[in-house]
């Protein structure tokens, strides 16, 4: 695969500072959402946490709805009230909902393989329509739907936008799919009514990854030193605060049932794992493997998953993913919303002190 196309989308005049300000007015349906109580599903996840502190940062009451198993680690200190419920528990979902003016619904199971697929269809998809069906019954306002650029199409010519949507069946693998089928089911909603905008971040990367992300896990591999071989492909990295405050954009700025890609800049694995290594002062991998030469060792990893319930680092559905550039424009949602990204480089740099601070990288 090639990468004779330039690395990185740049966007001129993205203020250094990160000063979102306001957006135009045409993105705008009537006066922009005041603060209110607002829900936040997947609250003590990765981005969910860093969607939490963005929502409390510009004043809104947040409600953090986490399972009763997860880690609340990611929240404290932030002030949010903590309530614990199930996208499979359609009671908990209403309770959660009662009295909110807004719902962001970021939760989701994003794992790339798993031995239950039919699980993590049911989270995704049905646990999506449940939320959604609560909201409305609910009463809340507005809704921010956290999806993906998982459902839209990679392009070999250009950096995908929001017009580039895939079909269910055409997805690699079933977390693409899942993603691709709950956005169908929140489209219909919209269109039926619901006051739902749709947020499609892409490949989030920094602080509070406390599971960690599949990328979060490339990061940690090659800062141990444990990647001497990469795959010839890329991907569209942001800062992870800079998707929530997105949310906070999409919630404010966003067109009702209107998609818009949260990303940042289109980069090189190789020149991602040259930052890390550069960053840590060590050598970065030389090695470029075609994607056909590490199948075996997918199906090695595959195998042991079976047995012992974990991800492997490598899948076949990851590799299959790996052979397209997944790079993306966000023009979309800095023109209409006002959205802006710091450089990737920071974000890598913020996810290696995070790692740090956690003991999971030397």
């Amino acid at each position: 695969m090639s990468f004779d196309a330039p690395h990185h989308v740049r966007h001129p005049g993205d203020p250094a500072d990160r000063d979102f300000g306001e957006a135009p007015l045409q993105a705008r349906e009537g006066p922009a959402p005041s603060p209110g109580p607002v829900l936040i599903s997947g609250a003590s996840g990765f981005l969910g946490s860093a969607l939490v502190r963005s929502f409390t940062g510009a004043g809104f009451a947040v409600r953090a709805l986490v399972r009763r198993e997860s880690p609340r680690q990611n929240l404290s200190g932030t002030g949010a009230e903590v309530v614990e419920g199930d996208l499979n528990d359609a009671a908990s979902l209403r309770a959660a909902v009662s009295g909110m003016r807004y719902l962001v619904h970021a939760a989701a199971d994003y794992r790339l393989w798993t031995r239950e697929p039919a699980a993590l269809l049911r989270t995704n998809v049905e646990g999506t329509r449940a939320i959604m069906r609560a909201a409305a019954e609910g009463g809340v306002e507005r809704i921010v739907y956290t999806s993906s650029v998982a459902v839209l199409k990679p392009s070999q010519a250009e950096p995908s936008d929001e017009t580039a949507t895939v079909e269910a069946h055409a997805a690699v693998g079933i977390y693409k799919r899942s993603k691709v089928l709950a956005e169908e089911a929140v489209r219909a909603l919209a269109d039926d009514g619901l006051p739902v905008v749709i947020a499609n971040p892409s490949t989030p990367i920094g602080p509070r990854d406390i599971r960690p992300t599949p990328t979060g896990r490339i990061i940690v591999e090659a800062a141990a030193g444990r990647m001497p071989a990469y795959v010839d492909t890329g991907l569209n990295l942001v800062h992870v605060d800079d998707v929530a405050e997105g949310h906070l954009l999409a919630l404010r700025h966003g067109r009702i049932g209107e998609r818009y890609i949260l990303g940042g800049e289109n980069v090189a694995l190789s020149d991602m794992l040259a930052e890390i290594a550069r960053q840590l002062g060590r050598r970065p991998p030389r090695v470029k493997l075609p994607v056909g030469a590490v199948m075996p060792l997918a199906a090695a990893a595959e195998a042991m998953s079976r047995f012992t319930g974990k991800e492997p680092f490598v899948s076949f559905d990851a590799l299959r993913m790996a052979r397209q550039r997944m790079f993306f424009d966000d023009t979309k949602a800095r023109r209409d919303l006002g959205y802006r990204s710091r450089p990737w480089q920071e974000a890598v740099g913020d996810a290696l002190a995070w790692f740090r601070a956690a003991g999971m990288i030397a």
